[in-house]
């Protein structure tokens, strides 16, 4: 329900895996681990509004921007990190480190990185080899092992078993996305869709009928052992008590939330659940959430239509982890996208200075306007329009910039969706820049008082003419500006 479901991009949102392995290093010793990927961009989101619009404006803009960032030749980098706990340690938290649903807080356990994956290359063929991809938790190098996460024991199963079935046999590591780019060998003979050909007459270890050969690598020629672990006690079949916390993480995330973010969350649970039409059910899912907060508890239900709880039977945790918190990632503008509204008569060197800008900062930009084609800038300027009014919608785009230039401000008007455009833009809380006569688009467009609004960057005559640029650079690496009043 957070800001997290919707992201900007694939190339900014974090990935981290809810099962807790083992890193064995070569002394035997074990540490519990966690691995997460840290996007370079930083992890910004959508509004629930504009990832609405997208997905009817265009269903492949997730796919399409990270398609397009690689083909430009912006890697796509993400930052390897681990978290470890000593397993001398396992029970020293008050949260089960087994747990599936829990989180490690970065501010108790850091994440330390140790390496990177960059996304250089796209495919050149995405059913081969994307679609027939077969992932596996079970997929493992020495020196990383499982542990006891429940459902970690359940995947290492369940996964072989979908890919039996979703890729059409057992041989499904053979086809070529899967098959290891080193040689590999097991005791698997025939199968559908088999592509080895052995040769003999045994597929076991020990056999007589070929000198025990094939036989398992051993631990010195790299073979894959275990870890040794040391256990005690009954075997039984019930979860651990430490599973049943279903509470605190809920509210130490929500206490680790900007006011933003809590605003939108409330916006999320009043969306999902006011669509449930049994008012019974919604005020059991609003009691739900007052064992979390009770000020969360009423504000959901003052948007549902149920009386909140005479007690407040919230968690009692108040710890924060500011890492769980969008509101203190990197911002930077590279690979932004800026969507530049101009038509016939545009002013030349207002365009030419934010695109020197644009271009320092790693920024893209597009020209969109009425029609496909060459439009002509006051000046004799010539630039190629990328997409029309009628193409895309603010809603693709990261930015929106405004040229001025008489007959190009006239010209738009003209078009309401050139002032829909820029309102949209302005009311999800975007950088918004106009220059010159462009400033009166703005101004029709989004209200008398857009123009002093935080993310809005204006310029008139020779005013902030030379900074113009810098500072709609700076507004763009913002993200969104949740100050402003739309």
């Amino acid at each position: 329900m957070s800001d997290r479901a919707i992201p900007r991009s694939y190339r900014m949102m974090e990935g981290f895996g809810v099962h807790t392995f083992r890193f064995v290093n070569e002394e035997g010793k074990a540490h519990f681990v966690k691995f997460h990927w840290k996007p370079v961009l930083g992890v910004h989101s959508l509004v629930w509004d504009e990832a609405q619009t997208i997905a009817g404006k265009d269903p492949d803009y997730h796919r399409r921007d990270l398609w397009e960032a690689i083909e430009r030749g912006d890697e796509v980098e993400y930052e390897l990190g681990v978290q470890m706990i000593d397993e001398e340690d396992e029970f020293k938290f008050d949260f089960d480190i087994l747990d599936p649903t829990k989180l490690w807080p970065e501010e108790i356990v850091p994440v330390k990185i140790i390496g990177k994956m960059t996304l250089n290359r796209n495919q050149d063929n995405v059913f081969a080899e994307t679609e027939q991809a077969a992932f596996h938790p079970g997929h493992v190098v020495p020196g990383i092992d499982f542990t006891n996460d429940p459902l970690l024991q359940g995947r290492l199963f369940s996964y072989t078993d979908t890919q039996l079935i979703r890729l059409g046999g057992p041989n499904f590591h053979e086809i070529p996305i899967n098959r290891p780019v080193c040689p590999f060998h097991n005791n698997q003979y025939d199968g559908y869709h088999r592509m080895t050909i052995n040769k003999g007459p045994v597929a076991y270890h020990k056999n007589s009928l070929q000198n025990n050969d094939p036989a398992p690598a051993s631990e010195e020629e790299g073979g894959y052992v275990h870890y040794e672990e040391k256990v005690e006690g009954k075997k039984i079949r019930q979860r651990s008590e430490s599973f049943n916390d279903h509470y605190s993480q809920a509210k130490l995330f929500w206490n680790s939330m900007s006011p933003v973010e809590k605003e939108h969350i409330i916006s999320a649970f009043r969306f999902e659940v006011g669509k449930v039409k049994s008012k019974d059910v919604r005020r059991q899912v609003v009691h739900m959430f007052n064992r979390v907060d009770g000020e969360l508890a009423k504000q959901i239900a003052a948007g549902v239509g149920v009386e909140p709880p005479e007690k407040d039977e919230g968690s009692n945790v108040t710890f924060k982890s500011p890492a769980l918190s969008q509101e203190n990632t990197v911002k930077l503008p590279q690979t932004r996208t800026v969507a530049i509204l101009a038509e016939q008569g545009f002013d030349d060197e207002d365009l030419s200075r934010v695109l020197k800008e644009f271009k320092k900062a790693g920024i893209i930009p597009d020209i969109v306007s009425s029609a496909l084609g060459v439009i002509e800038g006051a000046g004799g300027t010539e630039i190629e329009v990328g997409n029309t009014l009628q193409t895309v919608d603010s809603v693709l785009y990261d930015a929106v910039y405004i040229p001025g230039g008489q007959e190009s401000i006239e010209r738009l008007k003209l078009h309401k969706a050139a002032s829909d455009f820029v309102n949209e833009a302005f009311g999800h809380y975007k950088a918004v820049g106009a220059a010159g006569e462009g400033v009166d688009l703005l101004l029709s467009a989004a209200g008398a008082h857009a123009a002093s609004q935080p993310g809005i960057i204006t310029s008139r005559g020779d005013k902030n003419k030379d900074d113009f640029g810098k500072k709609l650079v700076e507004a763009i690496s913002g993200h969104r500006h949740w100050d402003r009043q739309v």
